[in-house]
């Protein structure tokens, strides 16, 4: 009997790695769209956000061919983490949280049609932290040279020796993978909360340039919201927050993140020209 190669070798290793995480992962169907979703932990399947519909029922189709009803716990569109609450009973899978360096080999474990898939790929953007369009803090950004399918989406992207780094989701020209550091805080939040709390001061802006450096002006105020309640006026002009020069609208905004939710923040602003600060307790953004 012959030794085997290394190609047959590292292809045993490959399938062994999709046969140990398959019993995890099921699709998941909501009003005419499929995708894939994984068992979080025992009841509570995480799913991409952007392949799920806005409306109607959802249904998820086991492993072994059976299907079982699902709820929304909570979903966040902003980092394409979406939580299904089921009765059905599936082993979770552990998530690693650890970034696979460039250039090294991954498989994505999905389902396409109700039956079990995988692809092969390579890492091919492993780098820091980094902000969705839709202004979602993603905790590290990675990119697979990797072919998927729409309904593969939510499926589990895996490092050569098994470990699930995180999930798989279709970007504008690319496979991102969400990162089991971020499915970890969201899904933890939406399991909570049912929805991820975010900061809210109240205010409408428009960025302007002051001779000194960028402000902005405060165009409308939510009579009932926190900086109203602090004393700010439509047509301040917000300069620093906790005496940090403001660089921008957008960047305030990324202040406001789950862990602004009740802080105390010193607000500068100038008002007719002369300086004035308030203390402004950050609120809660309303649903919408």
């Amino acid at each position: 009997m012959t030794d085997p190669t290394p190609l047959s070798s590292l292809s045993s290793a490959l399938a062994d790695v999709v046969t140990r995480t398959a019993p995890s992962i099921v699709a998941v169907h909501s009003h005419r769209t499929r995708a894939t979703g994984f068992v979080w932990k025992p009841g509570l399947i995480v799913t991409a956000d952007e392949a799920l519909a806005d409306e109607g029922e959802v249904q998820i189709s086991l492993p072994d061919g059976s299907t079982a009803a699902a709820t929304i716990a909570g979903r966040d569109h902003t980092t394409d983490v979406a939580l299904l609450r089921t009765d059905a009973r599936i082993a979770p899978v552990k998530l690693a949280a650890t970034v696979p360096p460039l250039g090294s080999l991954s498989i994505v474990v999905a389902t396409d049609r109700d039956a079990p898939s995988a692809a092969l790929g390579m890492v091919s953007a492993s780098g820091k932290s980094w902000r969705s369009l839709r202004g979602g803090d993603i905790d590290a950004r990675i990119e697979l040279d990797v072919r998927l399918r729409f309904g593969q989406q939510g499926g589990l992207a895996l490092d050569a020796s098994g470990e699930a780094f995180g999930m798989a989701v279709l970007g504008p020209r690319r496979v991102l993978v969400i990162p089991a550091a971020t499915i970890e805080r969201v899904a933890a939040q939406l399991e909570a909360r049912g929805h991820i709390a975010r900061g809210y001061l109240g205010l409408g802006l428009q960025p302007v340039r002051l001779d000194d450096g960028i402000g902005a002006m405060v165009m409308n105020v939510d009579q009932a919201g926190p900086a109203a309640a602090a004393g700010i006026r439509q047509g301040d002009v917000i300069v620093a927050v906790n005496d940090q020069k403001l660089s921008g609208v957008r960047a305030l905004s990324r202040t406001l993140g789950p862990a602004s939710v009740g802080a105390v923040v010193d607000v500068a602003v100038r008002r007719g020209g002369e300086p004035v600060s308030f203390k402004v307790t950050v609120g809660e953004r309303p649903e919408a």
